[in-house]
């Protein structure tokens, strides 16, 4: 949780520096749990056939998508700049098919060994 704290809260909308690994991919796994969970009240209101509790859930989730669209979008070029590239590689992502396999790729790649044009290494100092 942590990790979806410091995106969120810290570097809301930061796309300057670099982000590991790890930042991105825990950020990733709770911003898809709260998700999940604020379906939670689509999938009842669906099985209770009451549209009114559908259209509360459905606000949520639009609510929290815009939220955090800066923040994802800030931690994924964060990311590509942990690699040396450029926040325009996102674009990449929009070729159809290929793309999103590219930037899964990107986004497991372990980032470049020290600093580069984008600052210092995220993991200098640690021991692995």
């Amino acid at each position: 949780m942590e990790w979806y704290l410091k995106v969120v809260r810290d570097n809301y909308a930061n796309f300057d520096g670099r982000a590991r690994r790890q930042e991105y991919w825990m950020f990733v796994l709770f911003n898809l749990l709260i998700t999940l969970a604020l379906y939670i009240p689509v999938i009842i209101g669906a099985a209770m056939e009451s549209p009114t509790i559908m259209y509360i859930g459905i606000g949520l989730v639009v609510i929290y998508a815009l939220a955090v669209f800066v923040p994802s979008l800030a931690v994924v070029v964060r990311r590509l700049h942990d690699q040396g590239k450029s926040g325009w590689h996102y674009f990449i992502a929009f070729i159809p098919l290929i793309g999103g396999i590219w930037m899964l790729i990107l986004m497991a790649t372990e980032g470049t060994h020290g600093p580069n044009q984008y600052g210092e290494d995220p993991k200098a100092g640690e021991t692995a």
